[in-house]
C-alpha cells in the first residue's frame, strides 16, 4: 500500500491499477498535463493583456496626433498662450488696480471704532510742580467709546491730478500690451513663414530626388544598351546622392523650424505640428494699405503709449504744482462714550480742516522739476520713434516692391530651368550629347528652385513687416 501511495504522488500508475473503470473506478490525469480550467483562464488572461496593449497604443497614438495649424490659428493660439502676452495682460490689470487705489483717496472714507481705555495720570508731570495736599496721580480711569468715523476731501486738486495721471498710465499700459501682441504676431508669422519655406524646400528637393533617380535609371539603361557610357552613369549617380543629401538637410530644417513654432506657441514640446497653409506659400497676395507716416503714427501702439506717458507726466507736474494750493477736508465721528458700556451716551464731533502749505523744504519744486525732465525725455523718445517708424515703413515698402518683381523673375527662371532639363534629357536619350548637359541642367533647376523659394519667403516676410510698420499686422492675420 505504501508503494501505491508513493506512485500516486509521483504521477505514475502502479501495476495492477487501471486508468478507466477498473478496480479504482477513477481516471488518473496524465503526467505534465494542465487541467482544462487552467488552460481557459490562461487564454483569457493572454487575450486581456493583448487587448489592453492595443488600447494603450491607440491612446498614445491619439495623444500624439499632429496639430494642424493655419497661420491665423497659430497667431490666435500665441495670443492666448504666449507668456509675454500673458505678462502684458497682467501688467494692464495691475495698472487698473493702481488707478482704483488713487481714486479711493477722492471718495469718502468711513470706519467703525470700539475702544475701552484705562488710564492713570501723573499730576506733577502734567502741572509741572508739586502741589501741597494734592495727590501725585489721578486715576486709574476707565472710559468706553464705540461708533463710526468718516472723512471726505472737499477740495484737493492734487488728488484729482493724480487720478488723471493714473488713468493715462492705464492707457499707456494698454498700448504697451498691444505692442507686445503685435510683436508676438510678427514673431509667429515669421516663424510660420520660415516653416512654410522649409516645407517648400522639402517638396522641391524630393521632386529633384525623383528626377535624379529617373535620370540615373535612364543612364543605367542606356549603358546596358551600349549607347551610354560608364562616366554618364557615374555622373547621374553622383547627382542623385547630392539631391538626397539636400533632401536630408531640408527635412532637418523643417523639423527645427517647427520646433521653434511650438516654442513660440507655448505648446507641449512633445506635441507635433503640421502646417495647413503649405500651398499658400506660392501665392503672392497683395497688402492693400495706403502706406504713410501719418497713418502709421495713428495706428502704432508704441506711439500711443508714448503719448499716454506724456499726458501722465503733464498731470504729475500739475499735481506737484497743486501741492501749493490750500486743501479742505471734512472729518467727523459719532460714538457712544462713557465710563462703561452701560453708562455710555451718544457723542459726536465734526470739523472742517484747512491746510495751507507754507514751507515744504523744496519738495514741490523738486517734484515739478522732475516732471519737466520726464517731459523732455519723452519728447526725445517721440522724435526717435517717429524717425524709426518712418524708416520701417519706407524700408518695408521698398522690400515688398522688390520682392514682388523678384518673384516674377524667379518664376520665369524655374520654367526655363525645367525646360532646359527636359531638352537635355531628350538629347541624352537620343545620344546626341552626354549627360553632362543633364547634370548642368539639374544644377540650374536646383538654383532656380532655391531662388524662387527665397523670393517667395522675402515677399511674404516683407508683407508682414509692412503690416507691422503700419500697425495693422493684427488685422492682416486675424482675417
Amino acid at each position: 500500500m505504501g508503494n501505491s501511495q508513493s506512485a500516486l504522488l509521483t504521477g505514475e500508475i502502479p501495476p495492477g491499477l487501471t486508468t478507466a473503470s477498473g478496480d479504482l473506478g477513477v481516471a488518473l490525469p496524465r503526467p505534465g498535463r494542465r487541467p482544462r480550467g487552467a488552460e481557459e483562464i490562461l487564454k483569457v488572461g493572454v487575450a486581456f493583456c493583448v487587448l489592453m496593449t492595443i488600447l494603450g497604443w491607440n491612446l498614445r497614438a491619439e495623444e500624439r496626433q499632429p496639430l494642424m495649424l493655419t497661420l491665423r490659428d497659430a497667431v490666435q493660439l500665441a495670443l492666448k498662450q504666449n507668456p509675454e502676452v500673458q505678462i502684458s495682460n497682467l501688467s494692464v490689470a495691475q495698472s487698473e488696480e493702481g488707478r482704483r487705489i488713487v481714486r479711493a483717496a477722492l471718495l469718502p472714507q468711513a470706519g467703525l471704532t470700539t475702544v475701552e481705555r484705562v488710564s492713570r495720570r501723573n499730576l506733577e508731570a502734567f502741572i509741572g510742580r508739586r502741589l501741597p495736599g494734592v495727590p501725585q496721580h489721578a486715576g486709574p480711569f476707565t472710559t468706553f467709546e464705540a461708533g463710526p468715523a468718516f472723512s471726505v476731501p472737499i477740495f484737493d486738486l492734487t488728488l484729482w491730478r493724480r487720478l488723471q495721471a493714473a488713468h493715462q498710465e492705464v492707457k499707456g499700459m494698454e498700448a504697451q500690451g498691444l505692442t507686445v501682441r503685435e510683436q508676438t504676431t510678427l514673431l509667429v508669422a515669421s516663424q510660420y513663414l520660415a516653416s512654410l519655406r522649409a516645407a517648400a524646400e522639402v517638396r522641391t528637393t524630393e521632386s529633384r530626388v525623383r528626377l535624379a533617380q529617373e535620370l540615373y535609371d535612364q543612364a543605367t539603361e542606356l549603358q546596358k544598351q551600349g549607347i551610354g557610357t560608364r562616366i554618364d552613369t557615374l555622373r547621374a549617380q553622383v547627382q542623385l546622392q547630392n539631391e538626397k543629401q539636400r533632401a536630408i538637410v531640408a527635412r532637418t530644417q523643417l523639423k527645427t523650424t517647427l520646433h521653434g513654432l511650438v516654442r513660440l506657441l507655448n505648446l507641449d514640446p512633445l506635441q507635433a505640428v503640421e502646417l495647413a497653409d503649405e500651398m499658400t506659400f506660392f501665392e503672392t497676395p497683395a497688402f492693400e494699405a495706403a502706406a504713410s507716416l501719418e497713418r502709421a503714427l495713428a495706428s502704432r501702439p508704441e506711439w500711443k503709449a508714448l503719448e499716454s506717458r506724456e499726458r501722465m507726466a503733464t498731470f504729475q507736474k500739475k499735481a506737484a504744482s497743486g501741492e501749493r494750493l490750500p486743501k479742505i477736508h471734512l472729518e467727523g465721528a459719532w460714538a457712544y462714550q462713557g465710563l462703561s458700556a452701560a453708562t455710555s451716551i451718544p457723542s459726536y464731533h465734526y470739523q472742517a480742516r484747512l491746510e495751507v502749505p507754507l514751507f515744504t523744504g523744496g519738495r514741490i519744486r523738486a517734484q515739478t522739476a522732475r516732471a519737466d525732465l520726464e517731459l523732455r525725455k519723452i519728447a526725445q523718445e517721440k522724435q526717435d520713434l517717429r524717425n524709426r517708424i518712418a524708416w520701417e515703413v519706407k524700408t518695408a515698402i521698398d522690400q515688398l516692391d522688390a520682392a514682388r518683381h523678384e518673384v516674377e523673375v524667379t518664376q520665369l527662371g524655374v520654367r526655363l530651368a525645367e525646360e532646359e532639363v527636359a531638352q537635355a534629357r531628350e538629347r541624352f536619350r537620343e545620344g546626341v550629347a552626354g549627360n553632362i548637359e543633364v547634370t548642368a541642367a539639374q544644377d540650374a533647376l536646383a538654383r532656380a528652385n532655391d531662388n524662387q523659394i527665397s523670393a517667395l519667403y522675402r515677399y511674404n516676410q516683407a508683407r508682414a513687416d509692412l503690416a507691422r510698420a503700419m500697425g495693422e499686422i493684427g488685422t492682416l492675420y486675424s482675417r
